[in-house]
């Protein structure tokens, strides 16, 4: 069984004057690599740390020959490349930044992460499976102190536990299983200025209406600029791709 990927990807400032998010979408032969990263803007220079590790991912896996192991092998790279660039820049206090990416072979999705952009995995419309926030928020939930659906308007949902650009006493990402291409419908990379104001619901709704993946992005981001009205907005960026299989 073969599979085709269709994407689309969003990137806006909100209510910032910089825009601290990157995309970048990636191909190597028949593989795909999507990666967003968040850059931290209150430590500065978040987008100089978010654009970075776009950059390195995208370099990395155009050379790649081992795409099973790449995301294992990119993540330590990629902080390793990121706090080099702190030294030579004297900005060791600054350039910190999410990251969550997925990669496809002709089989299996393989996803990574570290902080609170997320990734979803779709499967007839409905979320199958997401990234855990590296988050305070997050550590509440899974100790059942709150329930999922607080963490968007949890007073410390922007505390992140883990980051790129930071001191790390051991490999600080996260990676998933390998996911089955033949289960896999759609897949959405977000930052949390997009997630935190569209639910899962509302995502599973519009992909279940949509005619293509553009239209599935273009809708979600409509709920979110409306839920954002009258709020600060955060930088907001998205990659939605959908699977197709051909027998």
């Amino acid at each position: 069984m073969s599979f085709v990927y269709s994407y689309a990807s969003f990137t806006d400032n909100g209510g910032r004057e910089v825009n601290e998010d990157s995309i970048g979408v990636f191909k190597n032969c028949d593989n795909n690599c999507y990666i967003l990263c968040d850059g931290l803007g209150g430590h500065g220079m978040g987008d100089v740390a978010s654009s970075l590790i776009v950059d390195v991912f995208g370099k990395q896996f155009q050379r790649t020959d081992d795409v099973v192991n790449f995301l294992g092998d990119i993540f330590p790279y990629a902080q390793k490349q990121l706090m080099k660039e702190q030294i030579a820049r004297n900005a060791k206090r600054k350039m910190k930044t999410t990251g969550v990416a997925i990669v496809t072979d002709d089989r299996n999705a393989y996803i990574g992460h570290i902080g609170d952009s997320r990734a979803y995995v779709f499967n007839r419309n409905k979320v199958k499976e997401r990234t855990l926030d590296h988050s305070i928020p997050q550590m509440l939930v899974l100790s059942k102190e709150i329930k999922e659906s607080e963490i968007r308007n949890h007073p410390e949902r922007n505390s992140l536990l883990r980051v790129l650009g930071t001191e790390w006493e051991d490999n600080m990402y996260e990676l998933a299983a390998p996911i089955p291409l033949k289960k896999t419908q759609a897949f959405l990379l977000c930052s949390d200025g997009f997630w935190e104001l569209i639910t899962e619901k509302e995502m599973c709704s519009q992909l279940k209406k949509a005619k293509d993946v553009q239209e599935w992005l273009d809708k979600m981001v409509e709920i979110v600029k409306e839920n954002g009205i009258g709020r600060e907005m955060d930088n907001f960026s998205a990659i939605a791709v959908w699977v197709d299989n051909i027998k």
